[in-house]
């Protein structure tokens, strides 16, 4: 019997491993109803534990970590879990703790090109049952001090919400002058590959 407020077609409840309130409106738009639950990974020690922390490798190892930590609690669910970084030649940059730090984020990107990698893996009963990352470059425009500080004053809170102080799908798309990838890798879970998932796996319906 299929258990009710798992979503269309599934066959058991869908928890994101996130307090992210973004990615679950991802999901319920794609007509998913998901769960938010924390993960409780601790992830700049993760990082640090990595032996090659390359930008790639540390959003899937993230991804792994919080899908594997909630299904271990929710061994009954089908758990995903997501990360994002932001390689500015390979160097990884993280969430502004503030606005000195989201302009000095905006600086660096100034003018050049960067990429987002945005994984996602799936776990159950504390397995991983399958992973995968994409990855998307943007070039952000030549951008003066006096154009920096209008963002952030236009941006807000929002400026400090997301890796390179910007949000593509607001005010941040002014920022860029080119764009190579698939939006829901810039918006920090890739959809199409995530949702092909899912269906081989028969968490959803095809």
């Amino acid at each position: 019997m299929q258990r009710r407020g798992a979503g269309i077609g599934s066959t058991g409840p869908i928890v994101l491993a996130s307090g992210s309130t973004a990615r679950r409106k991802l999901l319920a738009a794609a007509g998913l109803t998901v769960k938010l639950e924390p993960h409780g990974v601790d992830e700049r020690a993760l990082e640090r534990s990595l032996s090659q922390p390359t930008p790639r490798r540390v959003a899937a190892a993230l991804a792994a970590a919080k899908a594997v930590a909630v299904s271990r609690r929710l061994p009954d669910a089908t758990v995903i879990g997501a990360d994002q970084t932001l390689d500015l030649d390979g160097r990884t940059l993280s969430k502004p703790a503030d606005r000195v730090a989201a302009a000095r984020q905006l600086r660096a990107l100034s003018g050049r090109t960067h990429t987002l990698h945005a994984a996602f893996a799936i776990a159950s009963g504390g397995r991983v049952l399958a992973r995968q990352t994409r990855s998307a470059r943007l070039t952000m425009r030549k951008l003066s001090v006096a154009e920096i500080d209008a963002y952030l004053d236009a941006a807000g809170a929002a400026a400090t919400a997301s890796v390179g102080a910007y949000q593509l799908e607001g005010t941040g798309i002014r920022l860029f002058e080119r764009i190579d990838g698939d939006y829901f890798t810039i918006l920090g879970l890739p959809m199409l590959p995530l949702l092909t998932t899912l269906r081989k796996l028969g968490r959803i319906a095809p």
